[in-house]
């Protein structure tokens, strides 16, 4: 076994599987290096020798600062090792309460995750031994800040070979739970999107989802409590179709304004429609026009660089630019071609 510190300052970043080339150019496009890459990750110079700094990167799951590589031809040499590197890396810091200990291994190749588990197991009953009361708090719940958390974050990129940090900072992207009776997929999208505003649609609040059917995000909306004008020329299906909370309005997207003009709590939308159509005939008016105070969009790349279009609505001519505040945009973990952007309305 063997550890050593890749170049510094170095930063590993995660991201769902098969987007690990546009994550190293959206990085590169920060300044970044990239100096390696594998599936659902990349390792990344910081710019200029930079100290630690988490730009805002839309494919990034996480940053894992100055990250250890850690080597191992067995399960004890790896565990070993990682008990190592975490407690050279805690120094006389004192554990007082839950500390975040998360594992992650790729799909692929067949069998890592399995790698993983063993390492994980292993090194639960090394730390155990050696410090009863610190394993005891260690979590495994994946933290929901947007800040940078201090623990032990493995990620496994080979069997003998795992980068290792005590320092994080997780975008916002988890996996969420499915509901039997969400109409479709879709749905765990918008739960995703809550922890990026950092609130949810509750009770006595008015949603305006725009594209609504099969209603995916409506529900959402309506078992929190919430009620919901769901606007699509398509049929509801599931727990969406004949809700009490919510009014399926049969009508266009692009023409339709709150009643009464009022404004609503929540904007939600999600078109199957190319992104630049529904940015600038859509969304812009919304936002210019204060029409919401709080949204959640859905923008399709499938079509179109995507690099080049994160570009363009960071823009200072971009409409979440103009008439948005702590707006963020990210590719979910439930996402497939497409960018999340959550934030709210300057004007509230």
């Amino acid at each position: 076994m063997n550890a050593r510190t890749p170049p510094a300052p170095s930063v590993l970043c995660t991201c769902q599987a098969a987007f690990e080339s546009l994550l190293a150019r959206e990085l590169e496009g920060a300044g970044f290096a990239a100096v390696e890459s594998g599936p659902g990750w990349c390792l990344s110079l910081r710019p200029g020798g930079q100290a630690p700094q988490h730009p805002e990167i839309a494919f990034a799951h996480a940053f894992y600062s100055s990250p250890a590589e850690v080597r191992g031809e067995s399960v004890n040499a790896l565990a070993q090792g990682l008990l190592d590197y975490f407690f050279a890396g805690l120094g006389a810091e004192r554990v007082e309460g839950p500390w975040p200990c998360l594992w992650q291994a790729p799909a692929e190749p067949v069998g890592l995750g399995r790698r993983a588990t063993a390492v994980e197991k292993a090194f639960g009953e090394l730390l155990r031994r050696r410090m009863s009361r610190v394993a005891k708090l260690a979590s495994a719940s994946h933290p929901r800040i947007l800040v940078p958390v201090r623990g032990l974050f493995v990620r496994f990129v080979d069997f003998g070979r795992v980068f290792a940090s005590t320092e994080a900072l997780f975008n916002g992207q988890r996996r969420m739970a499915d509901d039997p009776l969400a109409p479709s997929r879709s749905y765990l999208k918008v739960e995703e999107a809550y922890g990026l505003v950092g609130c949810e649609p509750g009770p006595g609040e008015l949603v305006v989802d725009l594209g609504a059917a099969p209603g995916g995000w409506s529900f959402s909306a309506a078992k929190r409590g919430a009620r919901v004008l769901a606007v699509d020329n398509g049929p509801l299906k599931g727990g969406a179709f004949g809700n009490p909370l919510i009014e399926h309005i049969l009508a266009d997207a692009f023409g339709f304004r709150p009643p009464g003009e009022r404004r609503v709590d929540w904007l939600f939308c999600d078109l199957v429609e190319e992104p630049h159509h529904t940015l600038r005939n859509l969304i812009a008016p919304w936002l210019s026009e204060s029409r919401c105070r709080n949204f959640i969009v859905n923008l399709k790349f499938g079509r179109t660089d995507p690099l080049a279009l994160l570009q363009e609505l960071r823009m200072p001519a971009s409409p979440f630019v103009m008439h948005g505040k702590d707006v963020r945009i990210r590719h979910l973990f439930h996402n497939r071609e497409e960018f999340t952007i959550a934030g709210k309305c300057a004007l509230q």
